[in-house]
């Protein structure tokens, strides 16, 4: 990148949190908010292409990144948005623009229907379809042994541990296979972490991939993001696991929205098509 962010830390739920600044001090500030297992680097090309009109910050979300980790490995969509709203009254200057991706962007639309004076608009990418497994109609007392089952797995497990780098960034493809070489080994270098032996781990928490057994439902994220008052531009990538959100017809709650189907782009919209992701979304923010 031709300007590198600063790095800083705020406090949120007793929790010591890592945000970038991309500086630009009186310009609108717009947040960048990433997904699960993910970490705030992976936004840099994005930070990139709107950091001359925006003051951009990205976050890593609590037990991502260089985020201190949640005690006892509990994550709620709450505990989220709670960081999110810590982190915007430091900036303190409103409205703002917000980006999210995934996880990220179930946040943001979290953030914008509890305090949508407070926002300008929002950009969610692949952030209305939760993954199927959430929406299966499990008994809450299966729901809550699963969860059981699932932390005492946690515990006995063992972060996997990649020879080189090399080794890490072809599982980074695997995972994601529309990414080039180039991204897949921006996004291992910041999201990994060196070993005394010279393996590496990622940086995340192996405790996120558990779901809460009482987190948010459907009903009420359609309560909340029927309280959204912002143009809210939508990025659905065309291969990716997640459905057709008007099928469902969850997405009318979001009474002032766009949605963009992307072809040749997988869960990962922004790096799978950066180009027309950049052109949208700028497009959109000019508006």
């Amino acid at each position: 990148m031709s300007k590198e962010p600063l790095s800083q830390y705020y406090y949120s739920h007793r929790l010591k949190l890592h945000f970038w600044d991309w500086g630009n001090k009186g310009k609108p500030n717009l947040i960048l908010l990433h997904g699960g297992m993910d970490h705030a680097r992976s936004w840099d090309r994005i930070a990139e292409a709107f950091v001359d009109d925006f003051r951009v910050l990205a976050p890593d979300l609590r037990g991502h990144g260089d985020s201190s980790w949640a005690y006892g490995g509990m994550y709620n969509i709450a505990e989220y948005v709670l960081d999110l709203s810590a982190l915007v009254d430091i900036v303190n200057e409103f409205p703002i623009y917000f980006i999210g991706h995934s996880l990220g962007a179930a946040i943001v639309l979290q953030y914008a229907g509890v305090y949508p004076e407070r926002v300008e608009k929002v950009v969610a990418i692949e952030g209305i379809t939760p993954p199927p497994w959430i929406e299966a109609p499990i008994p809450a007392h299966r729901r809550l042994k699963d969860w059981i089952d699932a932390m005492r797995d946690m515990e006995r497990r063992v972060p996997r541990r990649y020879p080189d780098l090399e080794a890490a960034c072809k599982r980074m493809q695997e995972v994601n296979p529309f990414l080039s070489p180039e991204m897949a080994r921006h996004l291992t270098l910041f999201g990994s972490n060196w070993n005394p032996d010279g393996t590496l781990v990622w940086k995340f928490d192996n405790y996120v991939r558990a779901f809460p057994p009482y987190n948010i439902n459907m009903d009420d994220a359609r309560e909340i993001w029927n309280q959204i008052t912002c143009p809210v531009l939508l990025f659905r990538g065309l291969d990716s696991w997640t459905e057709d959100p008007y099928k469902e017809g969850r997405i009318q709650a979001i009474k002032n929205h766009r949605l963009i189907n992307v072809p040749k782009a997988g869960h990962w919209v922004h790096h799978d098509q950066p180009a027309i992701f950049i052109e949208e979304t700028r497009k959109f923010f000019g508006s």
